[in-house]
Protein backbone atom coordinates (compact mmCIF):
# COMPACT_ATOMS: atom_id res chain seq x y z
CA UNK A 1 0.00 0.00 0.00
CA UNK A 2 1.39 3.41 -1.04
CA UNK A 3 2.34 5.82 1.71
CA UNK A 4 0.02 8.82 2.00
CA UNK A 5 2.02 12.06 2.14
CA UNK A 6 0.48 14.84 4.24
CA UNK A 7 0.02 18.11 2.39
CA UNK A 8 2.77 20.69 2.98
CA UNK A 9 2.02 24.35 2.24
CA UNK A 10 5.09 26.27 1.12
CA UNK A 11 4.91 30.01 1.85
CA UNK A 12 7.16 32.35 -0.16
CA UNK A 13 6.89 36.06 0.75
CA UNK A 14 8.47 38.44 -1.74
CA UNK A 15 8.99 42.13 -2.36
CA UNK A 16 10.87 43.43 -5.41
CA UNK A 17 13.01 40.31 -5.73
CA UNK A 18 12.27 39.28 -9.29
CA UNK A 19 16.04 38.77 -9.68
CA UNK A 20 15.92 35.81 -7.25
CA UNK A 21 12.29 34.71 -7.02
CA UNK A 22 12.22 32.39 -10.03
CA UNK A 23 15.08 30.28 -8.67
CA UNK A 24 13.30 30.03 -5.31
CA UNK A 25 9.98 28.90 -6.86
CA UNK A 26 11.67 26.49 -9.26
CA UNK A 27 13.56 24.88 -6.38
CA UNK A 28 10.20 24.06 -4.75
CA UNK A 29 8.72 22.77 -8.00
CA UNK A 30 11.77 20.49 -8.29
CA UNK A 31 11.11 18.82 -4.91
CA UNK A 32 10.76 15.04 -4.92
CA UNK A 33 7.96 15.32 -2.33
CA UNK A 34 4.61 15.02 -4.12
CA UNK A 35 2.07 16.58 -1.73
CA UNK A 36 2.71 20.31 -1.64
CA UNK A 37 1.08 23.60 -2.51
CA UNK A 38 3.06 26.75 -3.24
CA UNK A 39 1.73 30.10 -2.04
CA UNK A 40 3.64 33.19 -3.13
CA UNK A 41 2.64 36.38 -1.34
CA UNK A 42 3.63 39.43 -3.39
CA UNK A 43 3.96 42.18 -0.80
CA UNK A 44 3.35 45.11 -3.15
CA UNK A 45 6.24 44.58 -5.58
CA UNK A 46 6.88 47.35 -8.13
CA UNK A 47 9.43 45.46 -10.25
CA UNK A 48 8.61 42.69 -12.76
CA UNK A 49 7.49 40.25 -10.04
CA UNK A 50 3.81 40.21 -11.16
CA UNK A 51 4.78 39.32 -14.73
CA UNK A 52 7.17 36.61 -13.52
CA UNK A 53 4.47 35.07 -11.32
CA UNK A 54 1.92 35.14 -14.14
CA UNK A 55 4.18 32.80 -16.09
CA UNK A 56 3.53 29.98 -13.60
CA UNK A 57 -0.22 30.02 -14.34
CA UNK A 58 -1.98 27.48 -12.09
CA UNK A 59 1.25 25.87 -10.87
CA UNK A 60 1.31 28.18 -7.86
CA UNK A 61 -1.14 30.25 -5.84
CA UNK A 62 -0.40 33.98 -5.87
CA UNK A 63 -1.73 36.44 -3.29
CA UNK A 64 -1.06 40.14 -3.80
CA UNK A 65 -1.29 42.71 -1.05
CA UNK A 66 -0.20 46.26 -0.34
CA UNK A 67 3.33 46.45 1.02
CA UNK A 68 3.06 45.49 4.71
CA UNK A 69 6.36 43.79 5.53
CA UNK A 70 7.66 40.23 5.58
CA UNK A 71 5.76 39.21 8.73
CA UNK A 72 2.41 40.28 7.29
CA UNK A 73 3.24 38.52 4.02
CA UNK A 74 4.15 35.27 5.75
CA UNK A 75 1.04 35.47 7.93
CA UNK A 76 -1.17 36.02 4.87
CA UNK A 77 0.26 32.88 3.31
CA UNK A 78 -0.08 30.83 6.49
CA UNK A 79 -3.75 31.82 6.88
CA UNK A 80 -4.43 30.77 3.28
CA UNK A 81 -2.57 27.46 3.62
CA UNK A 82 -4.51 24.21 3.26
CA UNK A 83 -1.73 21.96 4.51
CA UNK A 84 -1.30 20.55 8.00
CA UNK A 85 2.41 21.33 7.70
CA UNK A 86 3.89 24.74 6.88
CA UNK A 87 7.25 25.29 5.20
CA UNK A 88 8.74 28.75 4.73
CA UNK A 89 11.08 29.89 1.97
CA UNK A 90 12.54 33.37 1.70
CA UNK A 91 12.54 34.55 -1.90
CA UNK A 92 16.33 34.89 -2.04
CA UNK A 93 16.99 31.32 -0.84
CA UNK A 94 16.93 27.97 -2.66
CA UNK A 95 15.98 24.44 -1.60
CA UNK A 96 17.82 21.31 -2.66
CA UNK A 97 15.55 18.71 -4.28
CA UNK A 98 15.37 16.35 -1.27
CA UNK A 99 14.65 19.05 1.28
CA UNK A 100 10.96 18.43 1.95
CA UNK A 101 10.99 14.65 1.59
CA UNK A 102 13.94 14.37 3.99
CA UNK A 103 12.24 16.53 6.60
CA UNK A 104 8.91 14.78 6.32
CA UNK A 105 10.63 11.40 6.72
CA UNK A 106 12.45 12.81 9.77
CA UNK A 107 9.20 14.08 11.30
CA UNK A 108 7.42 10.81 10.51
CA UNK A 109 10.09 8.97 12.50
CA UNK A 110 9.64 11.29 15.49
CA UNK A 111 5.93 11.31 16.38
CA UNK A 112 4.95 14.32 18.45
CA UNK A 113 7.70 16.57 17.10
CA UNK A 114 6.05 19.68 15.65
CA UNK A 115 8.99 21.51 14.09
CA UNK A 116 12.36 20.76 12.55
CA UNK A 117 14.96 22.49 10.42
CA UNK A 118 17.95 21.48 8.30
CA UNK A 119 21.52 22.60 8.03
CA UNK A 120 22.29 25.09 5.27
CA UNK A 121 24.88 26.27 2.78
CA UNK A 122 25.74 29.97 3.07
CA UNK A 123 26.45 32.05 -0.01
CA UNK A 124 27.52 35.68 0.52
CA UNK A 125 27.94 37.93 -2.51
CA UNK A 126 28.16 34.88 -4.73
CA UNK A 127 30.81 33.05 -2.69
CA UNK A 128 30.40 30.17 -0.26
CA UNK A 129 31.31 31.05 3.33
CA UNK A 130 31.40 29.09 6.57
CA UNK A 131 29.04 30.22 9.36
CA UNK A 132 30.75 31.42 12.53
CA UNK A 133 30.72 29.12 15.54
CA UNK A 134 28.04 31.27 17.21
CA UNK A 135 25.66 30.27 14.39
CA UNK A 136 26.01 26.53 15.09
CA UNK A 137 22.55 24.96 15.14
CA UNK A 138 21.34 22.81 18.01
CA UNK A 139 18.35 20.55 18.56
CA UNK A 140 15.92 19.73 21.34
CA UNK A 141 14.94 22.25 24.00
CA UNK A 142 17.15 25.07 22.75
CA UNK A 143 15.51 28.17 24.25
CA UNK A 144 18.61 29.33 26.14
CA UNK A 145 20.78 28.80 23.06
CA UNK A 146 18.36 30.91 21.00
CA UNK A 147 18.65 33.92 23.31
CA UNK A 148 21.86 35.53 21.95
CA UNK A 149 20.81 35.39 18.29
CA UNK A 150 18.50 33.59 15.89
CA UNK A 151 19.52 29.94 15.47
CA UNK A 152 16.52 28.88 13.40
CA UNK A 153 16.35 29.75 9.71
CA UNK A 154 12.88 30.35 8.26
CA UNK A 155 13.83 28.76 4.92
CA UNK A 156 15.03 25.62 6.71
CA UNK A 157 11.86 25.05 8.78
CA UNK A 158 8.90 22.71 8.49
CA UNK A 159 6.33 23.06 11.29
CA UNK A 160 2.85 21.83 12.08
CA UNK A 161 0.08 24.38 11.71
CA UNK A 162 -1.20 23.68 15.23
CA UNK A 163 2.12 24.91 16.60
CA UNK A 164 1.39 28.36 15.15
CA UNK A 165 -2.18 28.17 16.43
CA UNK A 166 -0.70 27.71 19.92
CA UNK A 167 2.12 30.31 19.94
CA UNK A 168 0.76 32.80 17.41
CA UNK A 169 1.99 34.00 14.02
CA UNK A 170 4.81 36.39 13.14
CA UNK A 171 4.69 39.71 14.97
CA UNK A 172 3.79 42.28 12.31
CA UNK A 173 4.89 45.18 14.53
CA UNK A 174 8.55 44.10 14.26
CA UNK A 175 10.30 45.38 11.10
CA UNK A 176 13.16 42.92 11.74
CA UNK A 177 14.03 40.03 14.09
CA UNK A 178 10.47 38.76 13.65
CA UNK A 179 11.86 35.24 13.24
CA UNK A 180 13.91 35.56 16.46
CA UNK A 181 10.69 36.55 18.22
CA UNK A 182 8.73 33.57 16.90
CA UNK A 183 11.42 30.99 17.63
CA UNK A 184 11.69 32.22 21.23
CA UNK A 185 7.95 31.66 21.64
CA UNK A 186 8.28 28.19 20.13
CA UNK A 187 11.50 27.00 21.75
CA UNK A 188 10.51 27.85 25.32
CA UNK A 189 7.87 25.10 25.19
CA UNK A 190 8.71 22.79 22.28
CA UNK A 191 11.79 20.86 21.11
CA UNK A 192 13.10 21.84 17.69
CA UNK A 193 14.43 18.99 15.58
CA UNK A 194 17.53 19.26 13.40
CA UNK A 195 18.24 17.26 10.27
CA UNK A 196 22.05 17.54 10.07
CA UNK A 197 22.22 17.82 6.29
CA UNK A 198 22.58 21.08 4.33
CA UNK A 199 19.38 21.08 2.29
CA UNK A 200 18.98 24.79 1.63
CA UNK A 201 21.18 27.45 0.03
CA UNK A 202 20.95 30.64 2.05
CA UNK A 203 22.01 33.62 -0.04
CA UNK A 204 23.04 36.94 1.47
CA UNK A 205 25.00 40.10 1.03
CA UNK A 206 22.41 41.98 -1.02
CA UNK A 207 21.31 45.43 0.18
CA UNK A 208 17.64 44.62 0.93
CA UNK A 209 18.37 41.98 3.58
CA UNK A 210 16.56 42.67 6.85
CA UNK A 211 19.62 41.46 8.76
CA UNK A 212 21.48 44.51 7.42
CA UNK A 213 19.11 46.91 9.17
CA UNK A 214 20.73 49.10 11.85
CA UNK A 215 20.07 48.65 15.57
CA UNK A 216 18.78 45.07 15.32
CA UNK A 217 19.23 44.64 19.08
CA UNK A 218 16.35 47.08 19.62
CA UNK A 219 14.00 44.52 18.05
CA UNK A 220 15.59 41.60 19.89
CA UNK A 221 15.06 43.54 23.12
CA UNK A 222 11.37 43.94 22.26
CA UNK A 223 11.10 40.20 21.58
CA UNK A 224 12.78 39.36 24.89
CA UNK A 225 10.43 41.69 26.78
CA UNK A 226 7.46 39.93 25.19
CA UNK A 227 8.54 36.40 25.98
CA UNK A 228 9.57 37.30 29.55
CA UNK A 229 6.17 38.85 30.27
CA UNK A 230 4.25 36.06 28.51
CA UNK A 231 4.01 33.79 31.55
CA UNK A 232 5.25 30.88 29.39
CA UNK A 233 8.77 30.64 30.80
CA UNK A 234 10.06 28.41 33.57
CA UNK A 235 12.00 30.00 36.40
CA UNK A 236 15.31 28.99 34.81
CA UNK A 237 14.23 30.28 31.40
CA UNK A 238 13.11 33.60 32.89
CA UNK A 239 16.43 34.00 34.65
CA UNK A 240 18.37 33.32 31.44
CA UNK A 241 16.14 35.62 29.37
CA UNK A 242 16.49 38.52 31.83
CA UNK A 243 20.26 38.11 31.88
CA UNK A 244 20.33 38.25 28.07
CA UNK A 245 17.99 41.23 28.13
CA UNK A 246 20.38 42.99 30.52
CA UNK A 247 23.32 42.35 28.17
CA UNK A 248 21.51 43.55 25.06
CA UNK A 249 20.13 46.63 26.78
CA UNK A 250 23.60 47.50 28.09
CA UNK A 251 25.11 47.20 24.60
CA UNK A 252 22.31 49.20 23.02
CA UNK A 253 22.49 51.89 25.73
CA UNK A 254 26.24 52.22 25.19
CA UNK A 255 25.59 52.86 21.52
CA UNK A 256 22.99 55.48 22.39
CA UNK A 257 25.40 57.26 24.75
CA UNK A 258 28.09 57.25 22.07
CA UNK A 259 25.67 59.05 19.74
CA UNK A 260 24.53 61.54 22.38
CA UNK A 261 21.09 59.94 22.92
CA UNK A 262 21.35 59.98 26.71
CA UNK A 263 17.62 59.84 27.46
CA UNK A 264 17.22 56.76 25.25
CA UNK A 265 20.25 55.14 26.92
CA UNK A 266 18.71 55.66 30.36
CA UNK A 267 15.38 54.25 29.17
CA UNK A 268 16.96 51.02 27.93
CA UNK A 269 18.99 50.52 31.09
CA UNK A 270 15.70 50.53 33.03
CA UNK A 271 14.08 47.85 30.83
CA UNK A 272 15.57 44.76 32.58
CA UNK A 273 14.68 46.18 36.01
CA UNK A 274 11.09 46.77 34.93
CA UNK A 275 10.83 43.25 33.47
CA UNK A 276 12.15 41.74 36.68
CA UNK A 277 9.67 43.74 38.76
CA UNK A 278 6.89 42.56 36.49
CA UNK A 279 7.90 38.93 37.08
CA UNK A 280 7.89 39.42 40.86
CA UNK A 281 4.39 40.96 40.69
CA UNK A 282 3.13 37.89 38.76
CA UNK A 283 4.48 35.41 41.30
Amino acid sequence: MAKVCPLVSVIIPTFNRAWALQEAIDSVLAQDYPALEIIVVDDGSTDRTPQLLAGYADGIKVIRQANSGVSAARNTGIRAARGRWIALLDSDDIWLAQKLSSQMDYLDAKPGLLICQTEEIWIRNGRRVNPARKHTKAEGMIFEKCLPLCLVSPSAVVMHKKLLEEVGLFDESLPACEDYDLWLRVSCRHPIGLLPRPLIIKRGGHPDQLSRMPALDRYRIAALQKVISSGRLSTAQSRAAIEMLRKKCSIYAAGCRKRGRLEEAHKYLQVPLECQKGLYSQS
